[in-house]
């Protein structure tokens, strides 16, 4: 596993990144901020995942995340409709 200068300083940004989103997510007063601050930690997540499968040379970490690409932005619209309506399915 190569580390690089760069990739180093990009995986300790991501990390922090999340842990903000973490603390938002916890410190929250509103909901609506509460679910903005889930999907942000979705992307830094996959951030860290690609940059970790970047690092290794591997393509198996890039499929993973788009993943989980979808299913976060499923889970954030469905938060979204919860809250705006109450119910998910109609």
């Amino acid at each position: 596993m190569i580390m690089t200068y760069a990739t180093l300083f990009a995986f300790v940004c991501f990390a922090l990144a999340l842990l903000m989103n973490l603390w938002k997510i916890i410190s929250a007063a509103e909901i609506a901020d509460r679910i903005l601050a889930l999907d942000s930690m979705f992307i830094n997540a996959l951030a860290l995942m690609v940059l970790y499968g970047i690092s290794l040379g591997s393509e198996v970490y890039f499929e993973a995340s788009l993943i989980i690409a979808m299913l976060g932005f499923v889970s954030t619209v469905a938060y979204a409709r919860f809250i705006l309506r109450g119910n998910i399915i109609e």
